[in-house]
């Protein structure tokens, strides 16, 4: 089977379709195919023909796409060598689009487009051709596959999917600097002339840009583009096909073009000279002004740096920037004084933070500016010396006696008189006084070391002139000690004596206390009175430590025989002068047992042990002793009660008889009850059980009448 094609694309391309197939016709020789490989001849024998191989002429078919015609589109022509052109063979087309868009012509093999295609949609169709015999509708030929391609003409403008573009590039960059690739794309066959070759131009965005005609690239055009000047551009692009020929279709985006800031700009103060006024009264620490310099820049490019760079300014004031508005914030660093100095001179300098090297050629990133700054005069609150006074005065001192003095003066130049009071709200202010001329403090009554060592004043001042201005300072007033208080003996506690305690064994070490306060330390002395005779049981020996041991001086105490000593000690102080005070020690004795080192009475330590006293335990065991004789009476009143008699029911009669008899007594466990007369079912309950032995019953030996009741 041959195949002929016929397409084209242009009248040059028409013209060489049309001599192909012209050349095809006049040179196709159709093989003659016997129907079968073998022939019988006449003499018998079999003749073997070889099939001659079948002389196959592949062309692809290629039918133009948009093909608008009112007549179906030639394609192409089946023809078989078995066709000798007599109508006996019948082609028949088979797959992708066969019969729908594509019809054969049964007889001459002629096949030929019935619908427009679009190569966009589907770039080729697969088919089958066969020849058969149209008598026997035996294949001649095996079923050929062939491909119909779709022929592209430029009938698709580039597009540009990704548009509209934002790019940026830095500010000043130099010529030829990539700012972005765009890139359009083509729904024509690109391997098929020129349908899908875009070239690339540039229609909105010169001088200042740029872009490669093949790639897309764009660039800038123009050297020192100044952000400051024009941040924005706006660049159109232009792709077209056919290699930008005339008659190609073209597509357009739009590029925005930010330029980005670099820091080529230097801080500027907007003047050289400025002026401030500050009243002498401003805090310290707070801010009194404020400065800027202006920066083009954006950014990080804009951040300005102050400092005050003459000795005089930044001794007085300090400046910092403030990051949200970039102003320098002048700040006081010491207190301001118009009587001193009445004017100061700032000067200021403001320097980028980040400098890019690359633009040191535009010059120095810094700027100075030269700040005045005037003090006010301000009518001020008075001045103490000090700023804390400490006094002391010793107690027990006389109303009146003077504590000391504060002193404190009108800073400002007419130097106003001054008067000074005694904060009212504090607790210290009923025991003090000041005099509000000379400032001067005395007491109001006597000081008490031991009830208050310190005290806590506060002193105000004013100008007659305008009380209202007021100024305060603590005073602490420290009361000093005198030996006001006589010593006592440190403990109250009674002292315990052994029974077996020896001559000149010492029964207890006792010490003093001392309200007073002595600069050196505490020293006590202690002695038995001397008024008193001669103790026979105890005596006391000074350790000169300001400690004091009791001896015993006899033997063998019994606290049967006395139980409690008292024992009268005096103390001496140190102090000047001297104070004595007697303090009487209870000494008890009572049986001790040794727990290494500590004597403890047995007695006392029981109840120190149980916390109790001994009327506490007294009531204790009273009370267990009630409670044992509520528990005999109880069990003595349980065995009391008598159980009935078995009885049976039959010898309950209702006669009833009298007599006397004389009980048994508590032996007697067989004695006749009288609760089972009453109580006839406690004797029939009794009837059933008499294999159970009754429990002993008390009797009582008195007489008592008893009776029965019978039927």
């Amino acid at each position: 089977m041959r195949i002929s094609t016929a397409s084209c694309l242009c009248p040059f391309l028409v013209c060489l379709c049309f001599i192909q197939r012209c050349y095809g016709a006049s040179h196709h020789v159709p093989a003659k195919v016997p129907s079968r490989n073998q022939t019988k001849l006449a003499n018998g024998e079999t003749e073997v023909h070889h099939r001659p191989k079948r002389g196959w002429i592949w062309n692809q078919f290629f039918v133009l796409e948009e093909h608008f015609g009112t007549e179906a589109q030639y394609v192409g022509k089946l023809h078989s060598n078995s066709d000798k052109g007599d109508g006996s063979v019948r082609y028949i087309l088979d797959g992708e689009g066969a019969g729908t868009i594509f019809i054969i012509d049964e007889v001459t093999g002629d096949i030929h487009a019935t619908k427009s295609l679009d190569r966009e949609k589907k770039t080729h169709y697969v088919l089958h051709a066969q020849a058969l015999d149209r008598h026997t509708e035996e294949a001649l030929e095996p079923k050929s596959e062939f491909i119909i391609k779709v022929q592209d003409i430029n009938d698709n403008a580039p597009k540009f999917p990704d548009g509209p573009f934002v790019a940026t590039v830095p500010e000043m960059s130099e010529v030829g600097t990539s700012v972005l690739q765009v890139t359009a794309t083509d729904a024509d066959d690109p391997t098929y002339g020129n349908s899908a070759r875009i070239v690339y131009s540039i229609l909105q965005g010169q001088p200042y840009f740029s872009v490669d005609p093949k790639t897309g690239i764009i660039r800038t055009a123009l050297a020192n583009m100044d952000r400051e000047a024009r941040e924005h551009y706006t660049v159109v692009i232009q792709a077209k096909d056919m290699a930008g020929q005339v008659g190609g279709l073209s597509g357009s985006t739009t590029i925005n073009i930010t330029l980005t800031d670099i820091n080529d700009n230097p801080p500027k103060f907007p003047q050289k000279n400025y002026q401030l006024y500050v009243p002498e009264s401003a805090q310290v620490g707070k801010a009194v002004g404020k400065i800027k310099a202006n920066d083009e820049d954006l950014g990080v490019n804009a951040d300005i740096r102050y400092s005050i760079i003459n000795s005089e300014g930044a001794n007085m004031f300090s400046i910092s920037t403030d990051r949200d508005t970039r102003e320098g914030i002048i700040s006081l660093k010491k207190p301001l004084n118009y009587e001193r100095k009445k004017t100061y001179t700032l000067h200021i300098e403001g320097v980028n933070t980040h400098v890019d090297p690359r633009y040191s050629y535009l010059g120095s990133f810094k700027d100075t500016a030269t700040l005045k700054i005037t003090v006010g005069d301000v009518d001020e609150a008075p001045v103490f010396s000090l700023e804390h006074f400490i006094m002391d005065v010793y107690e027990n001192a006389p109303s009146g006696t003077e504590v000391g003095g504060v002193t404190a003066r009108d800073p400002d130049s007419r130097n106003s008189p001054v008067r000074y009071y005694l904060d009212s709200k504090e607790e210290g202010v009923r025991y003090f006084r000041i005099d509000e001329a000379s400032g001067v403090i005395r007491t109001t009554q006597p000081l008490d070391r031991e009830d208050m060592p310190w005290h806590n004043i506060t002193v105000m001042a004013s100008e007659v002139d305008n009380p209202s201005l007021l100024s305060h300072v603590p005073v602490t007033v420290q009361v000093l000690d005198v030996n006001d208080n006589p010593p006592e003996i440190a403990t109250d506690e009674e002292v315990i004596v052994c029974e077996s305690s020896r001559p000149g064994q010492v029964i207890q070490t006792v010490t003093a206390v001392d309200k007073d306060d002595f600069a050196n330390g505490q020293r006590f002395s202690f002695a038995l009175p001397s008024q008193l005779p001669v103790n026979p049981n105890f005596t006391l020996r000074d350790n000169e430590d300001s400690t004091a041991s009791i001896i015993a001086r006899r033997r063998r105490f019994n606290h049967l025989t006395q139980e409690l000593y008292e024992l009268p000690i005096v103390v001496w102080d140190g102090g000047e002068p001297s104070l004595s005070g007697t303090s009487t020690l209870t000494l008890r004795v009572c049986p001790c047992q040794r727990h290494g080192r500590v004597r403890m009475c047995q007695g006392e330590a029981f109840l120190s042990s149980a916390g109790l006293s001994t009327g506490a335990l007294i009531a204790i065991l009273l009370c267990i002793v009630i409670l044992l004789a509520i528990v005999v009476l109880f069990i003595t009143l349980r065995r009391s009660k008598k159980e009935p008699l078995i009885i049976s029911e039959e010898d309950i009669r209702e006669n009833v008889v009298t007599y006397d008899d004389e009980g048994g007594g508590e032996e007697d466990t067989e004695a006749f009850d009288i609760i089972a007369l009453r109580n006839p079912a406690a004797a029939e309950e009794l009837k059933f059980r008499r294999d159970v032995r009754p429990e002993a019953r008390q009797h009582y030996g008195a007489e008592e009448p008893r009776c029965c009741v019978r039927n």
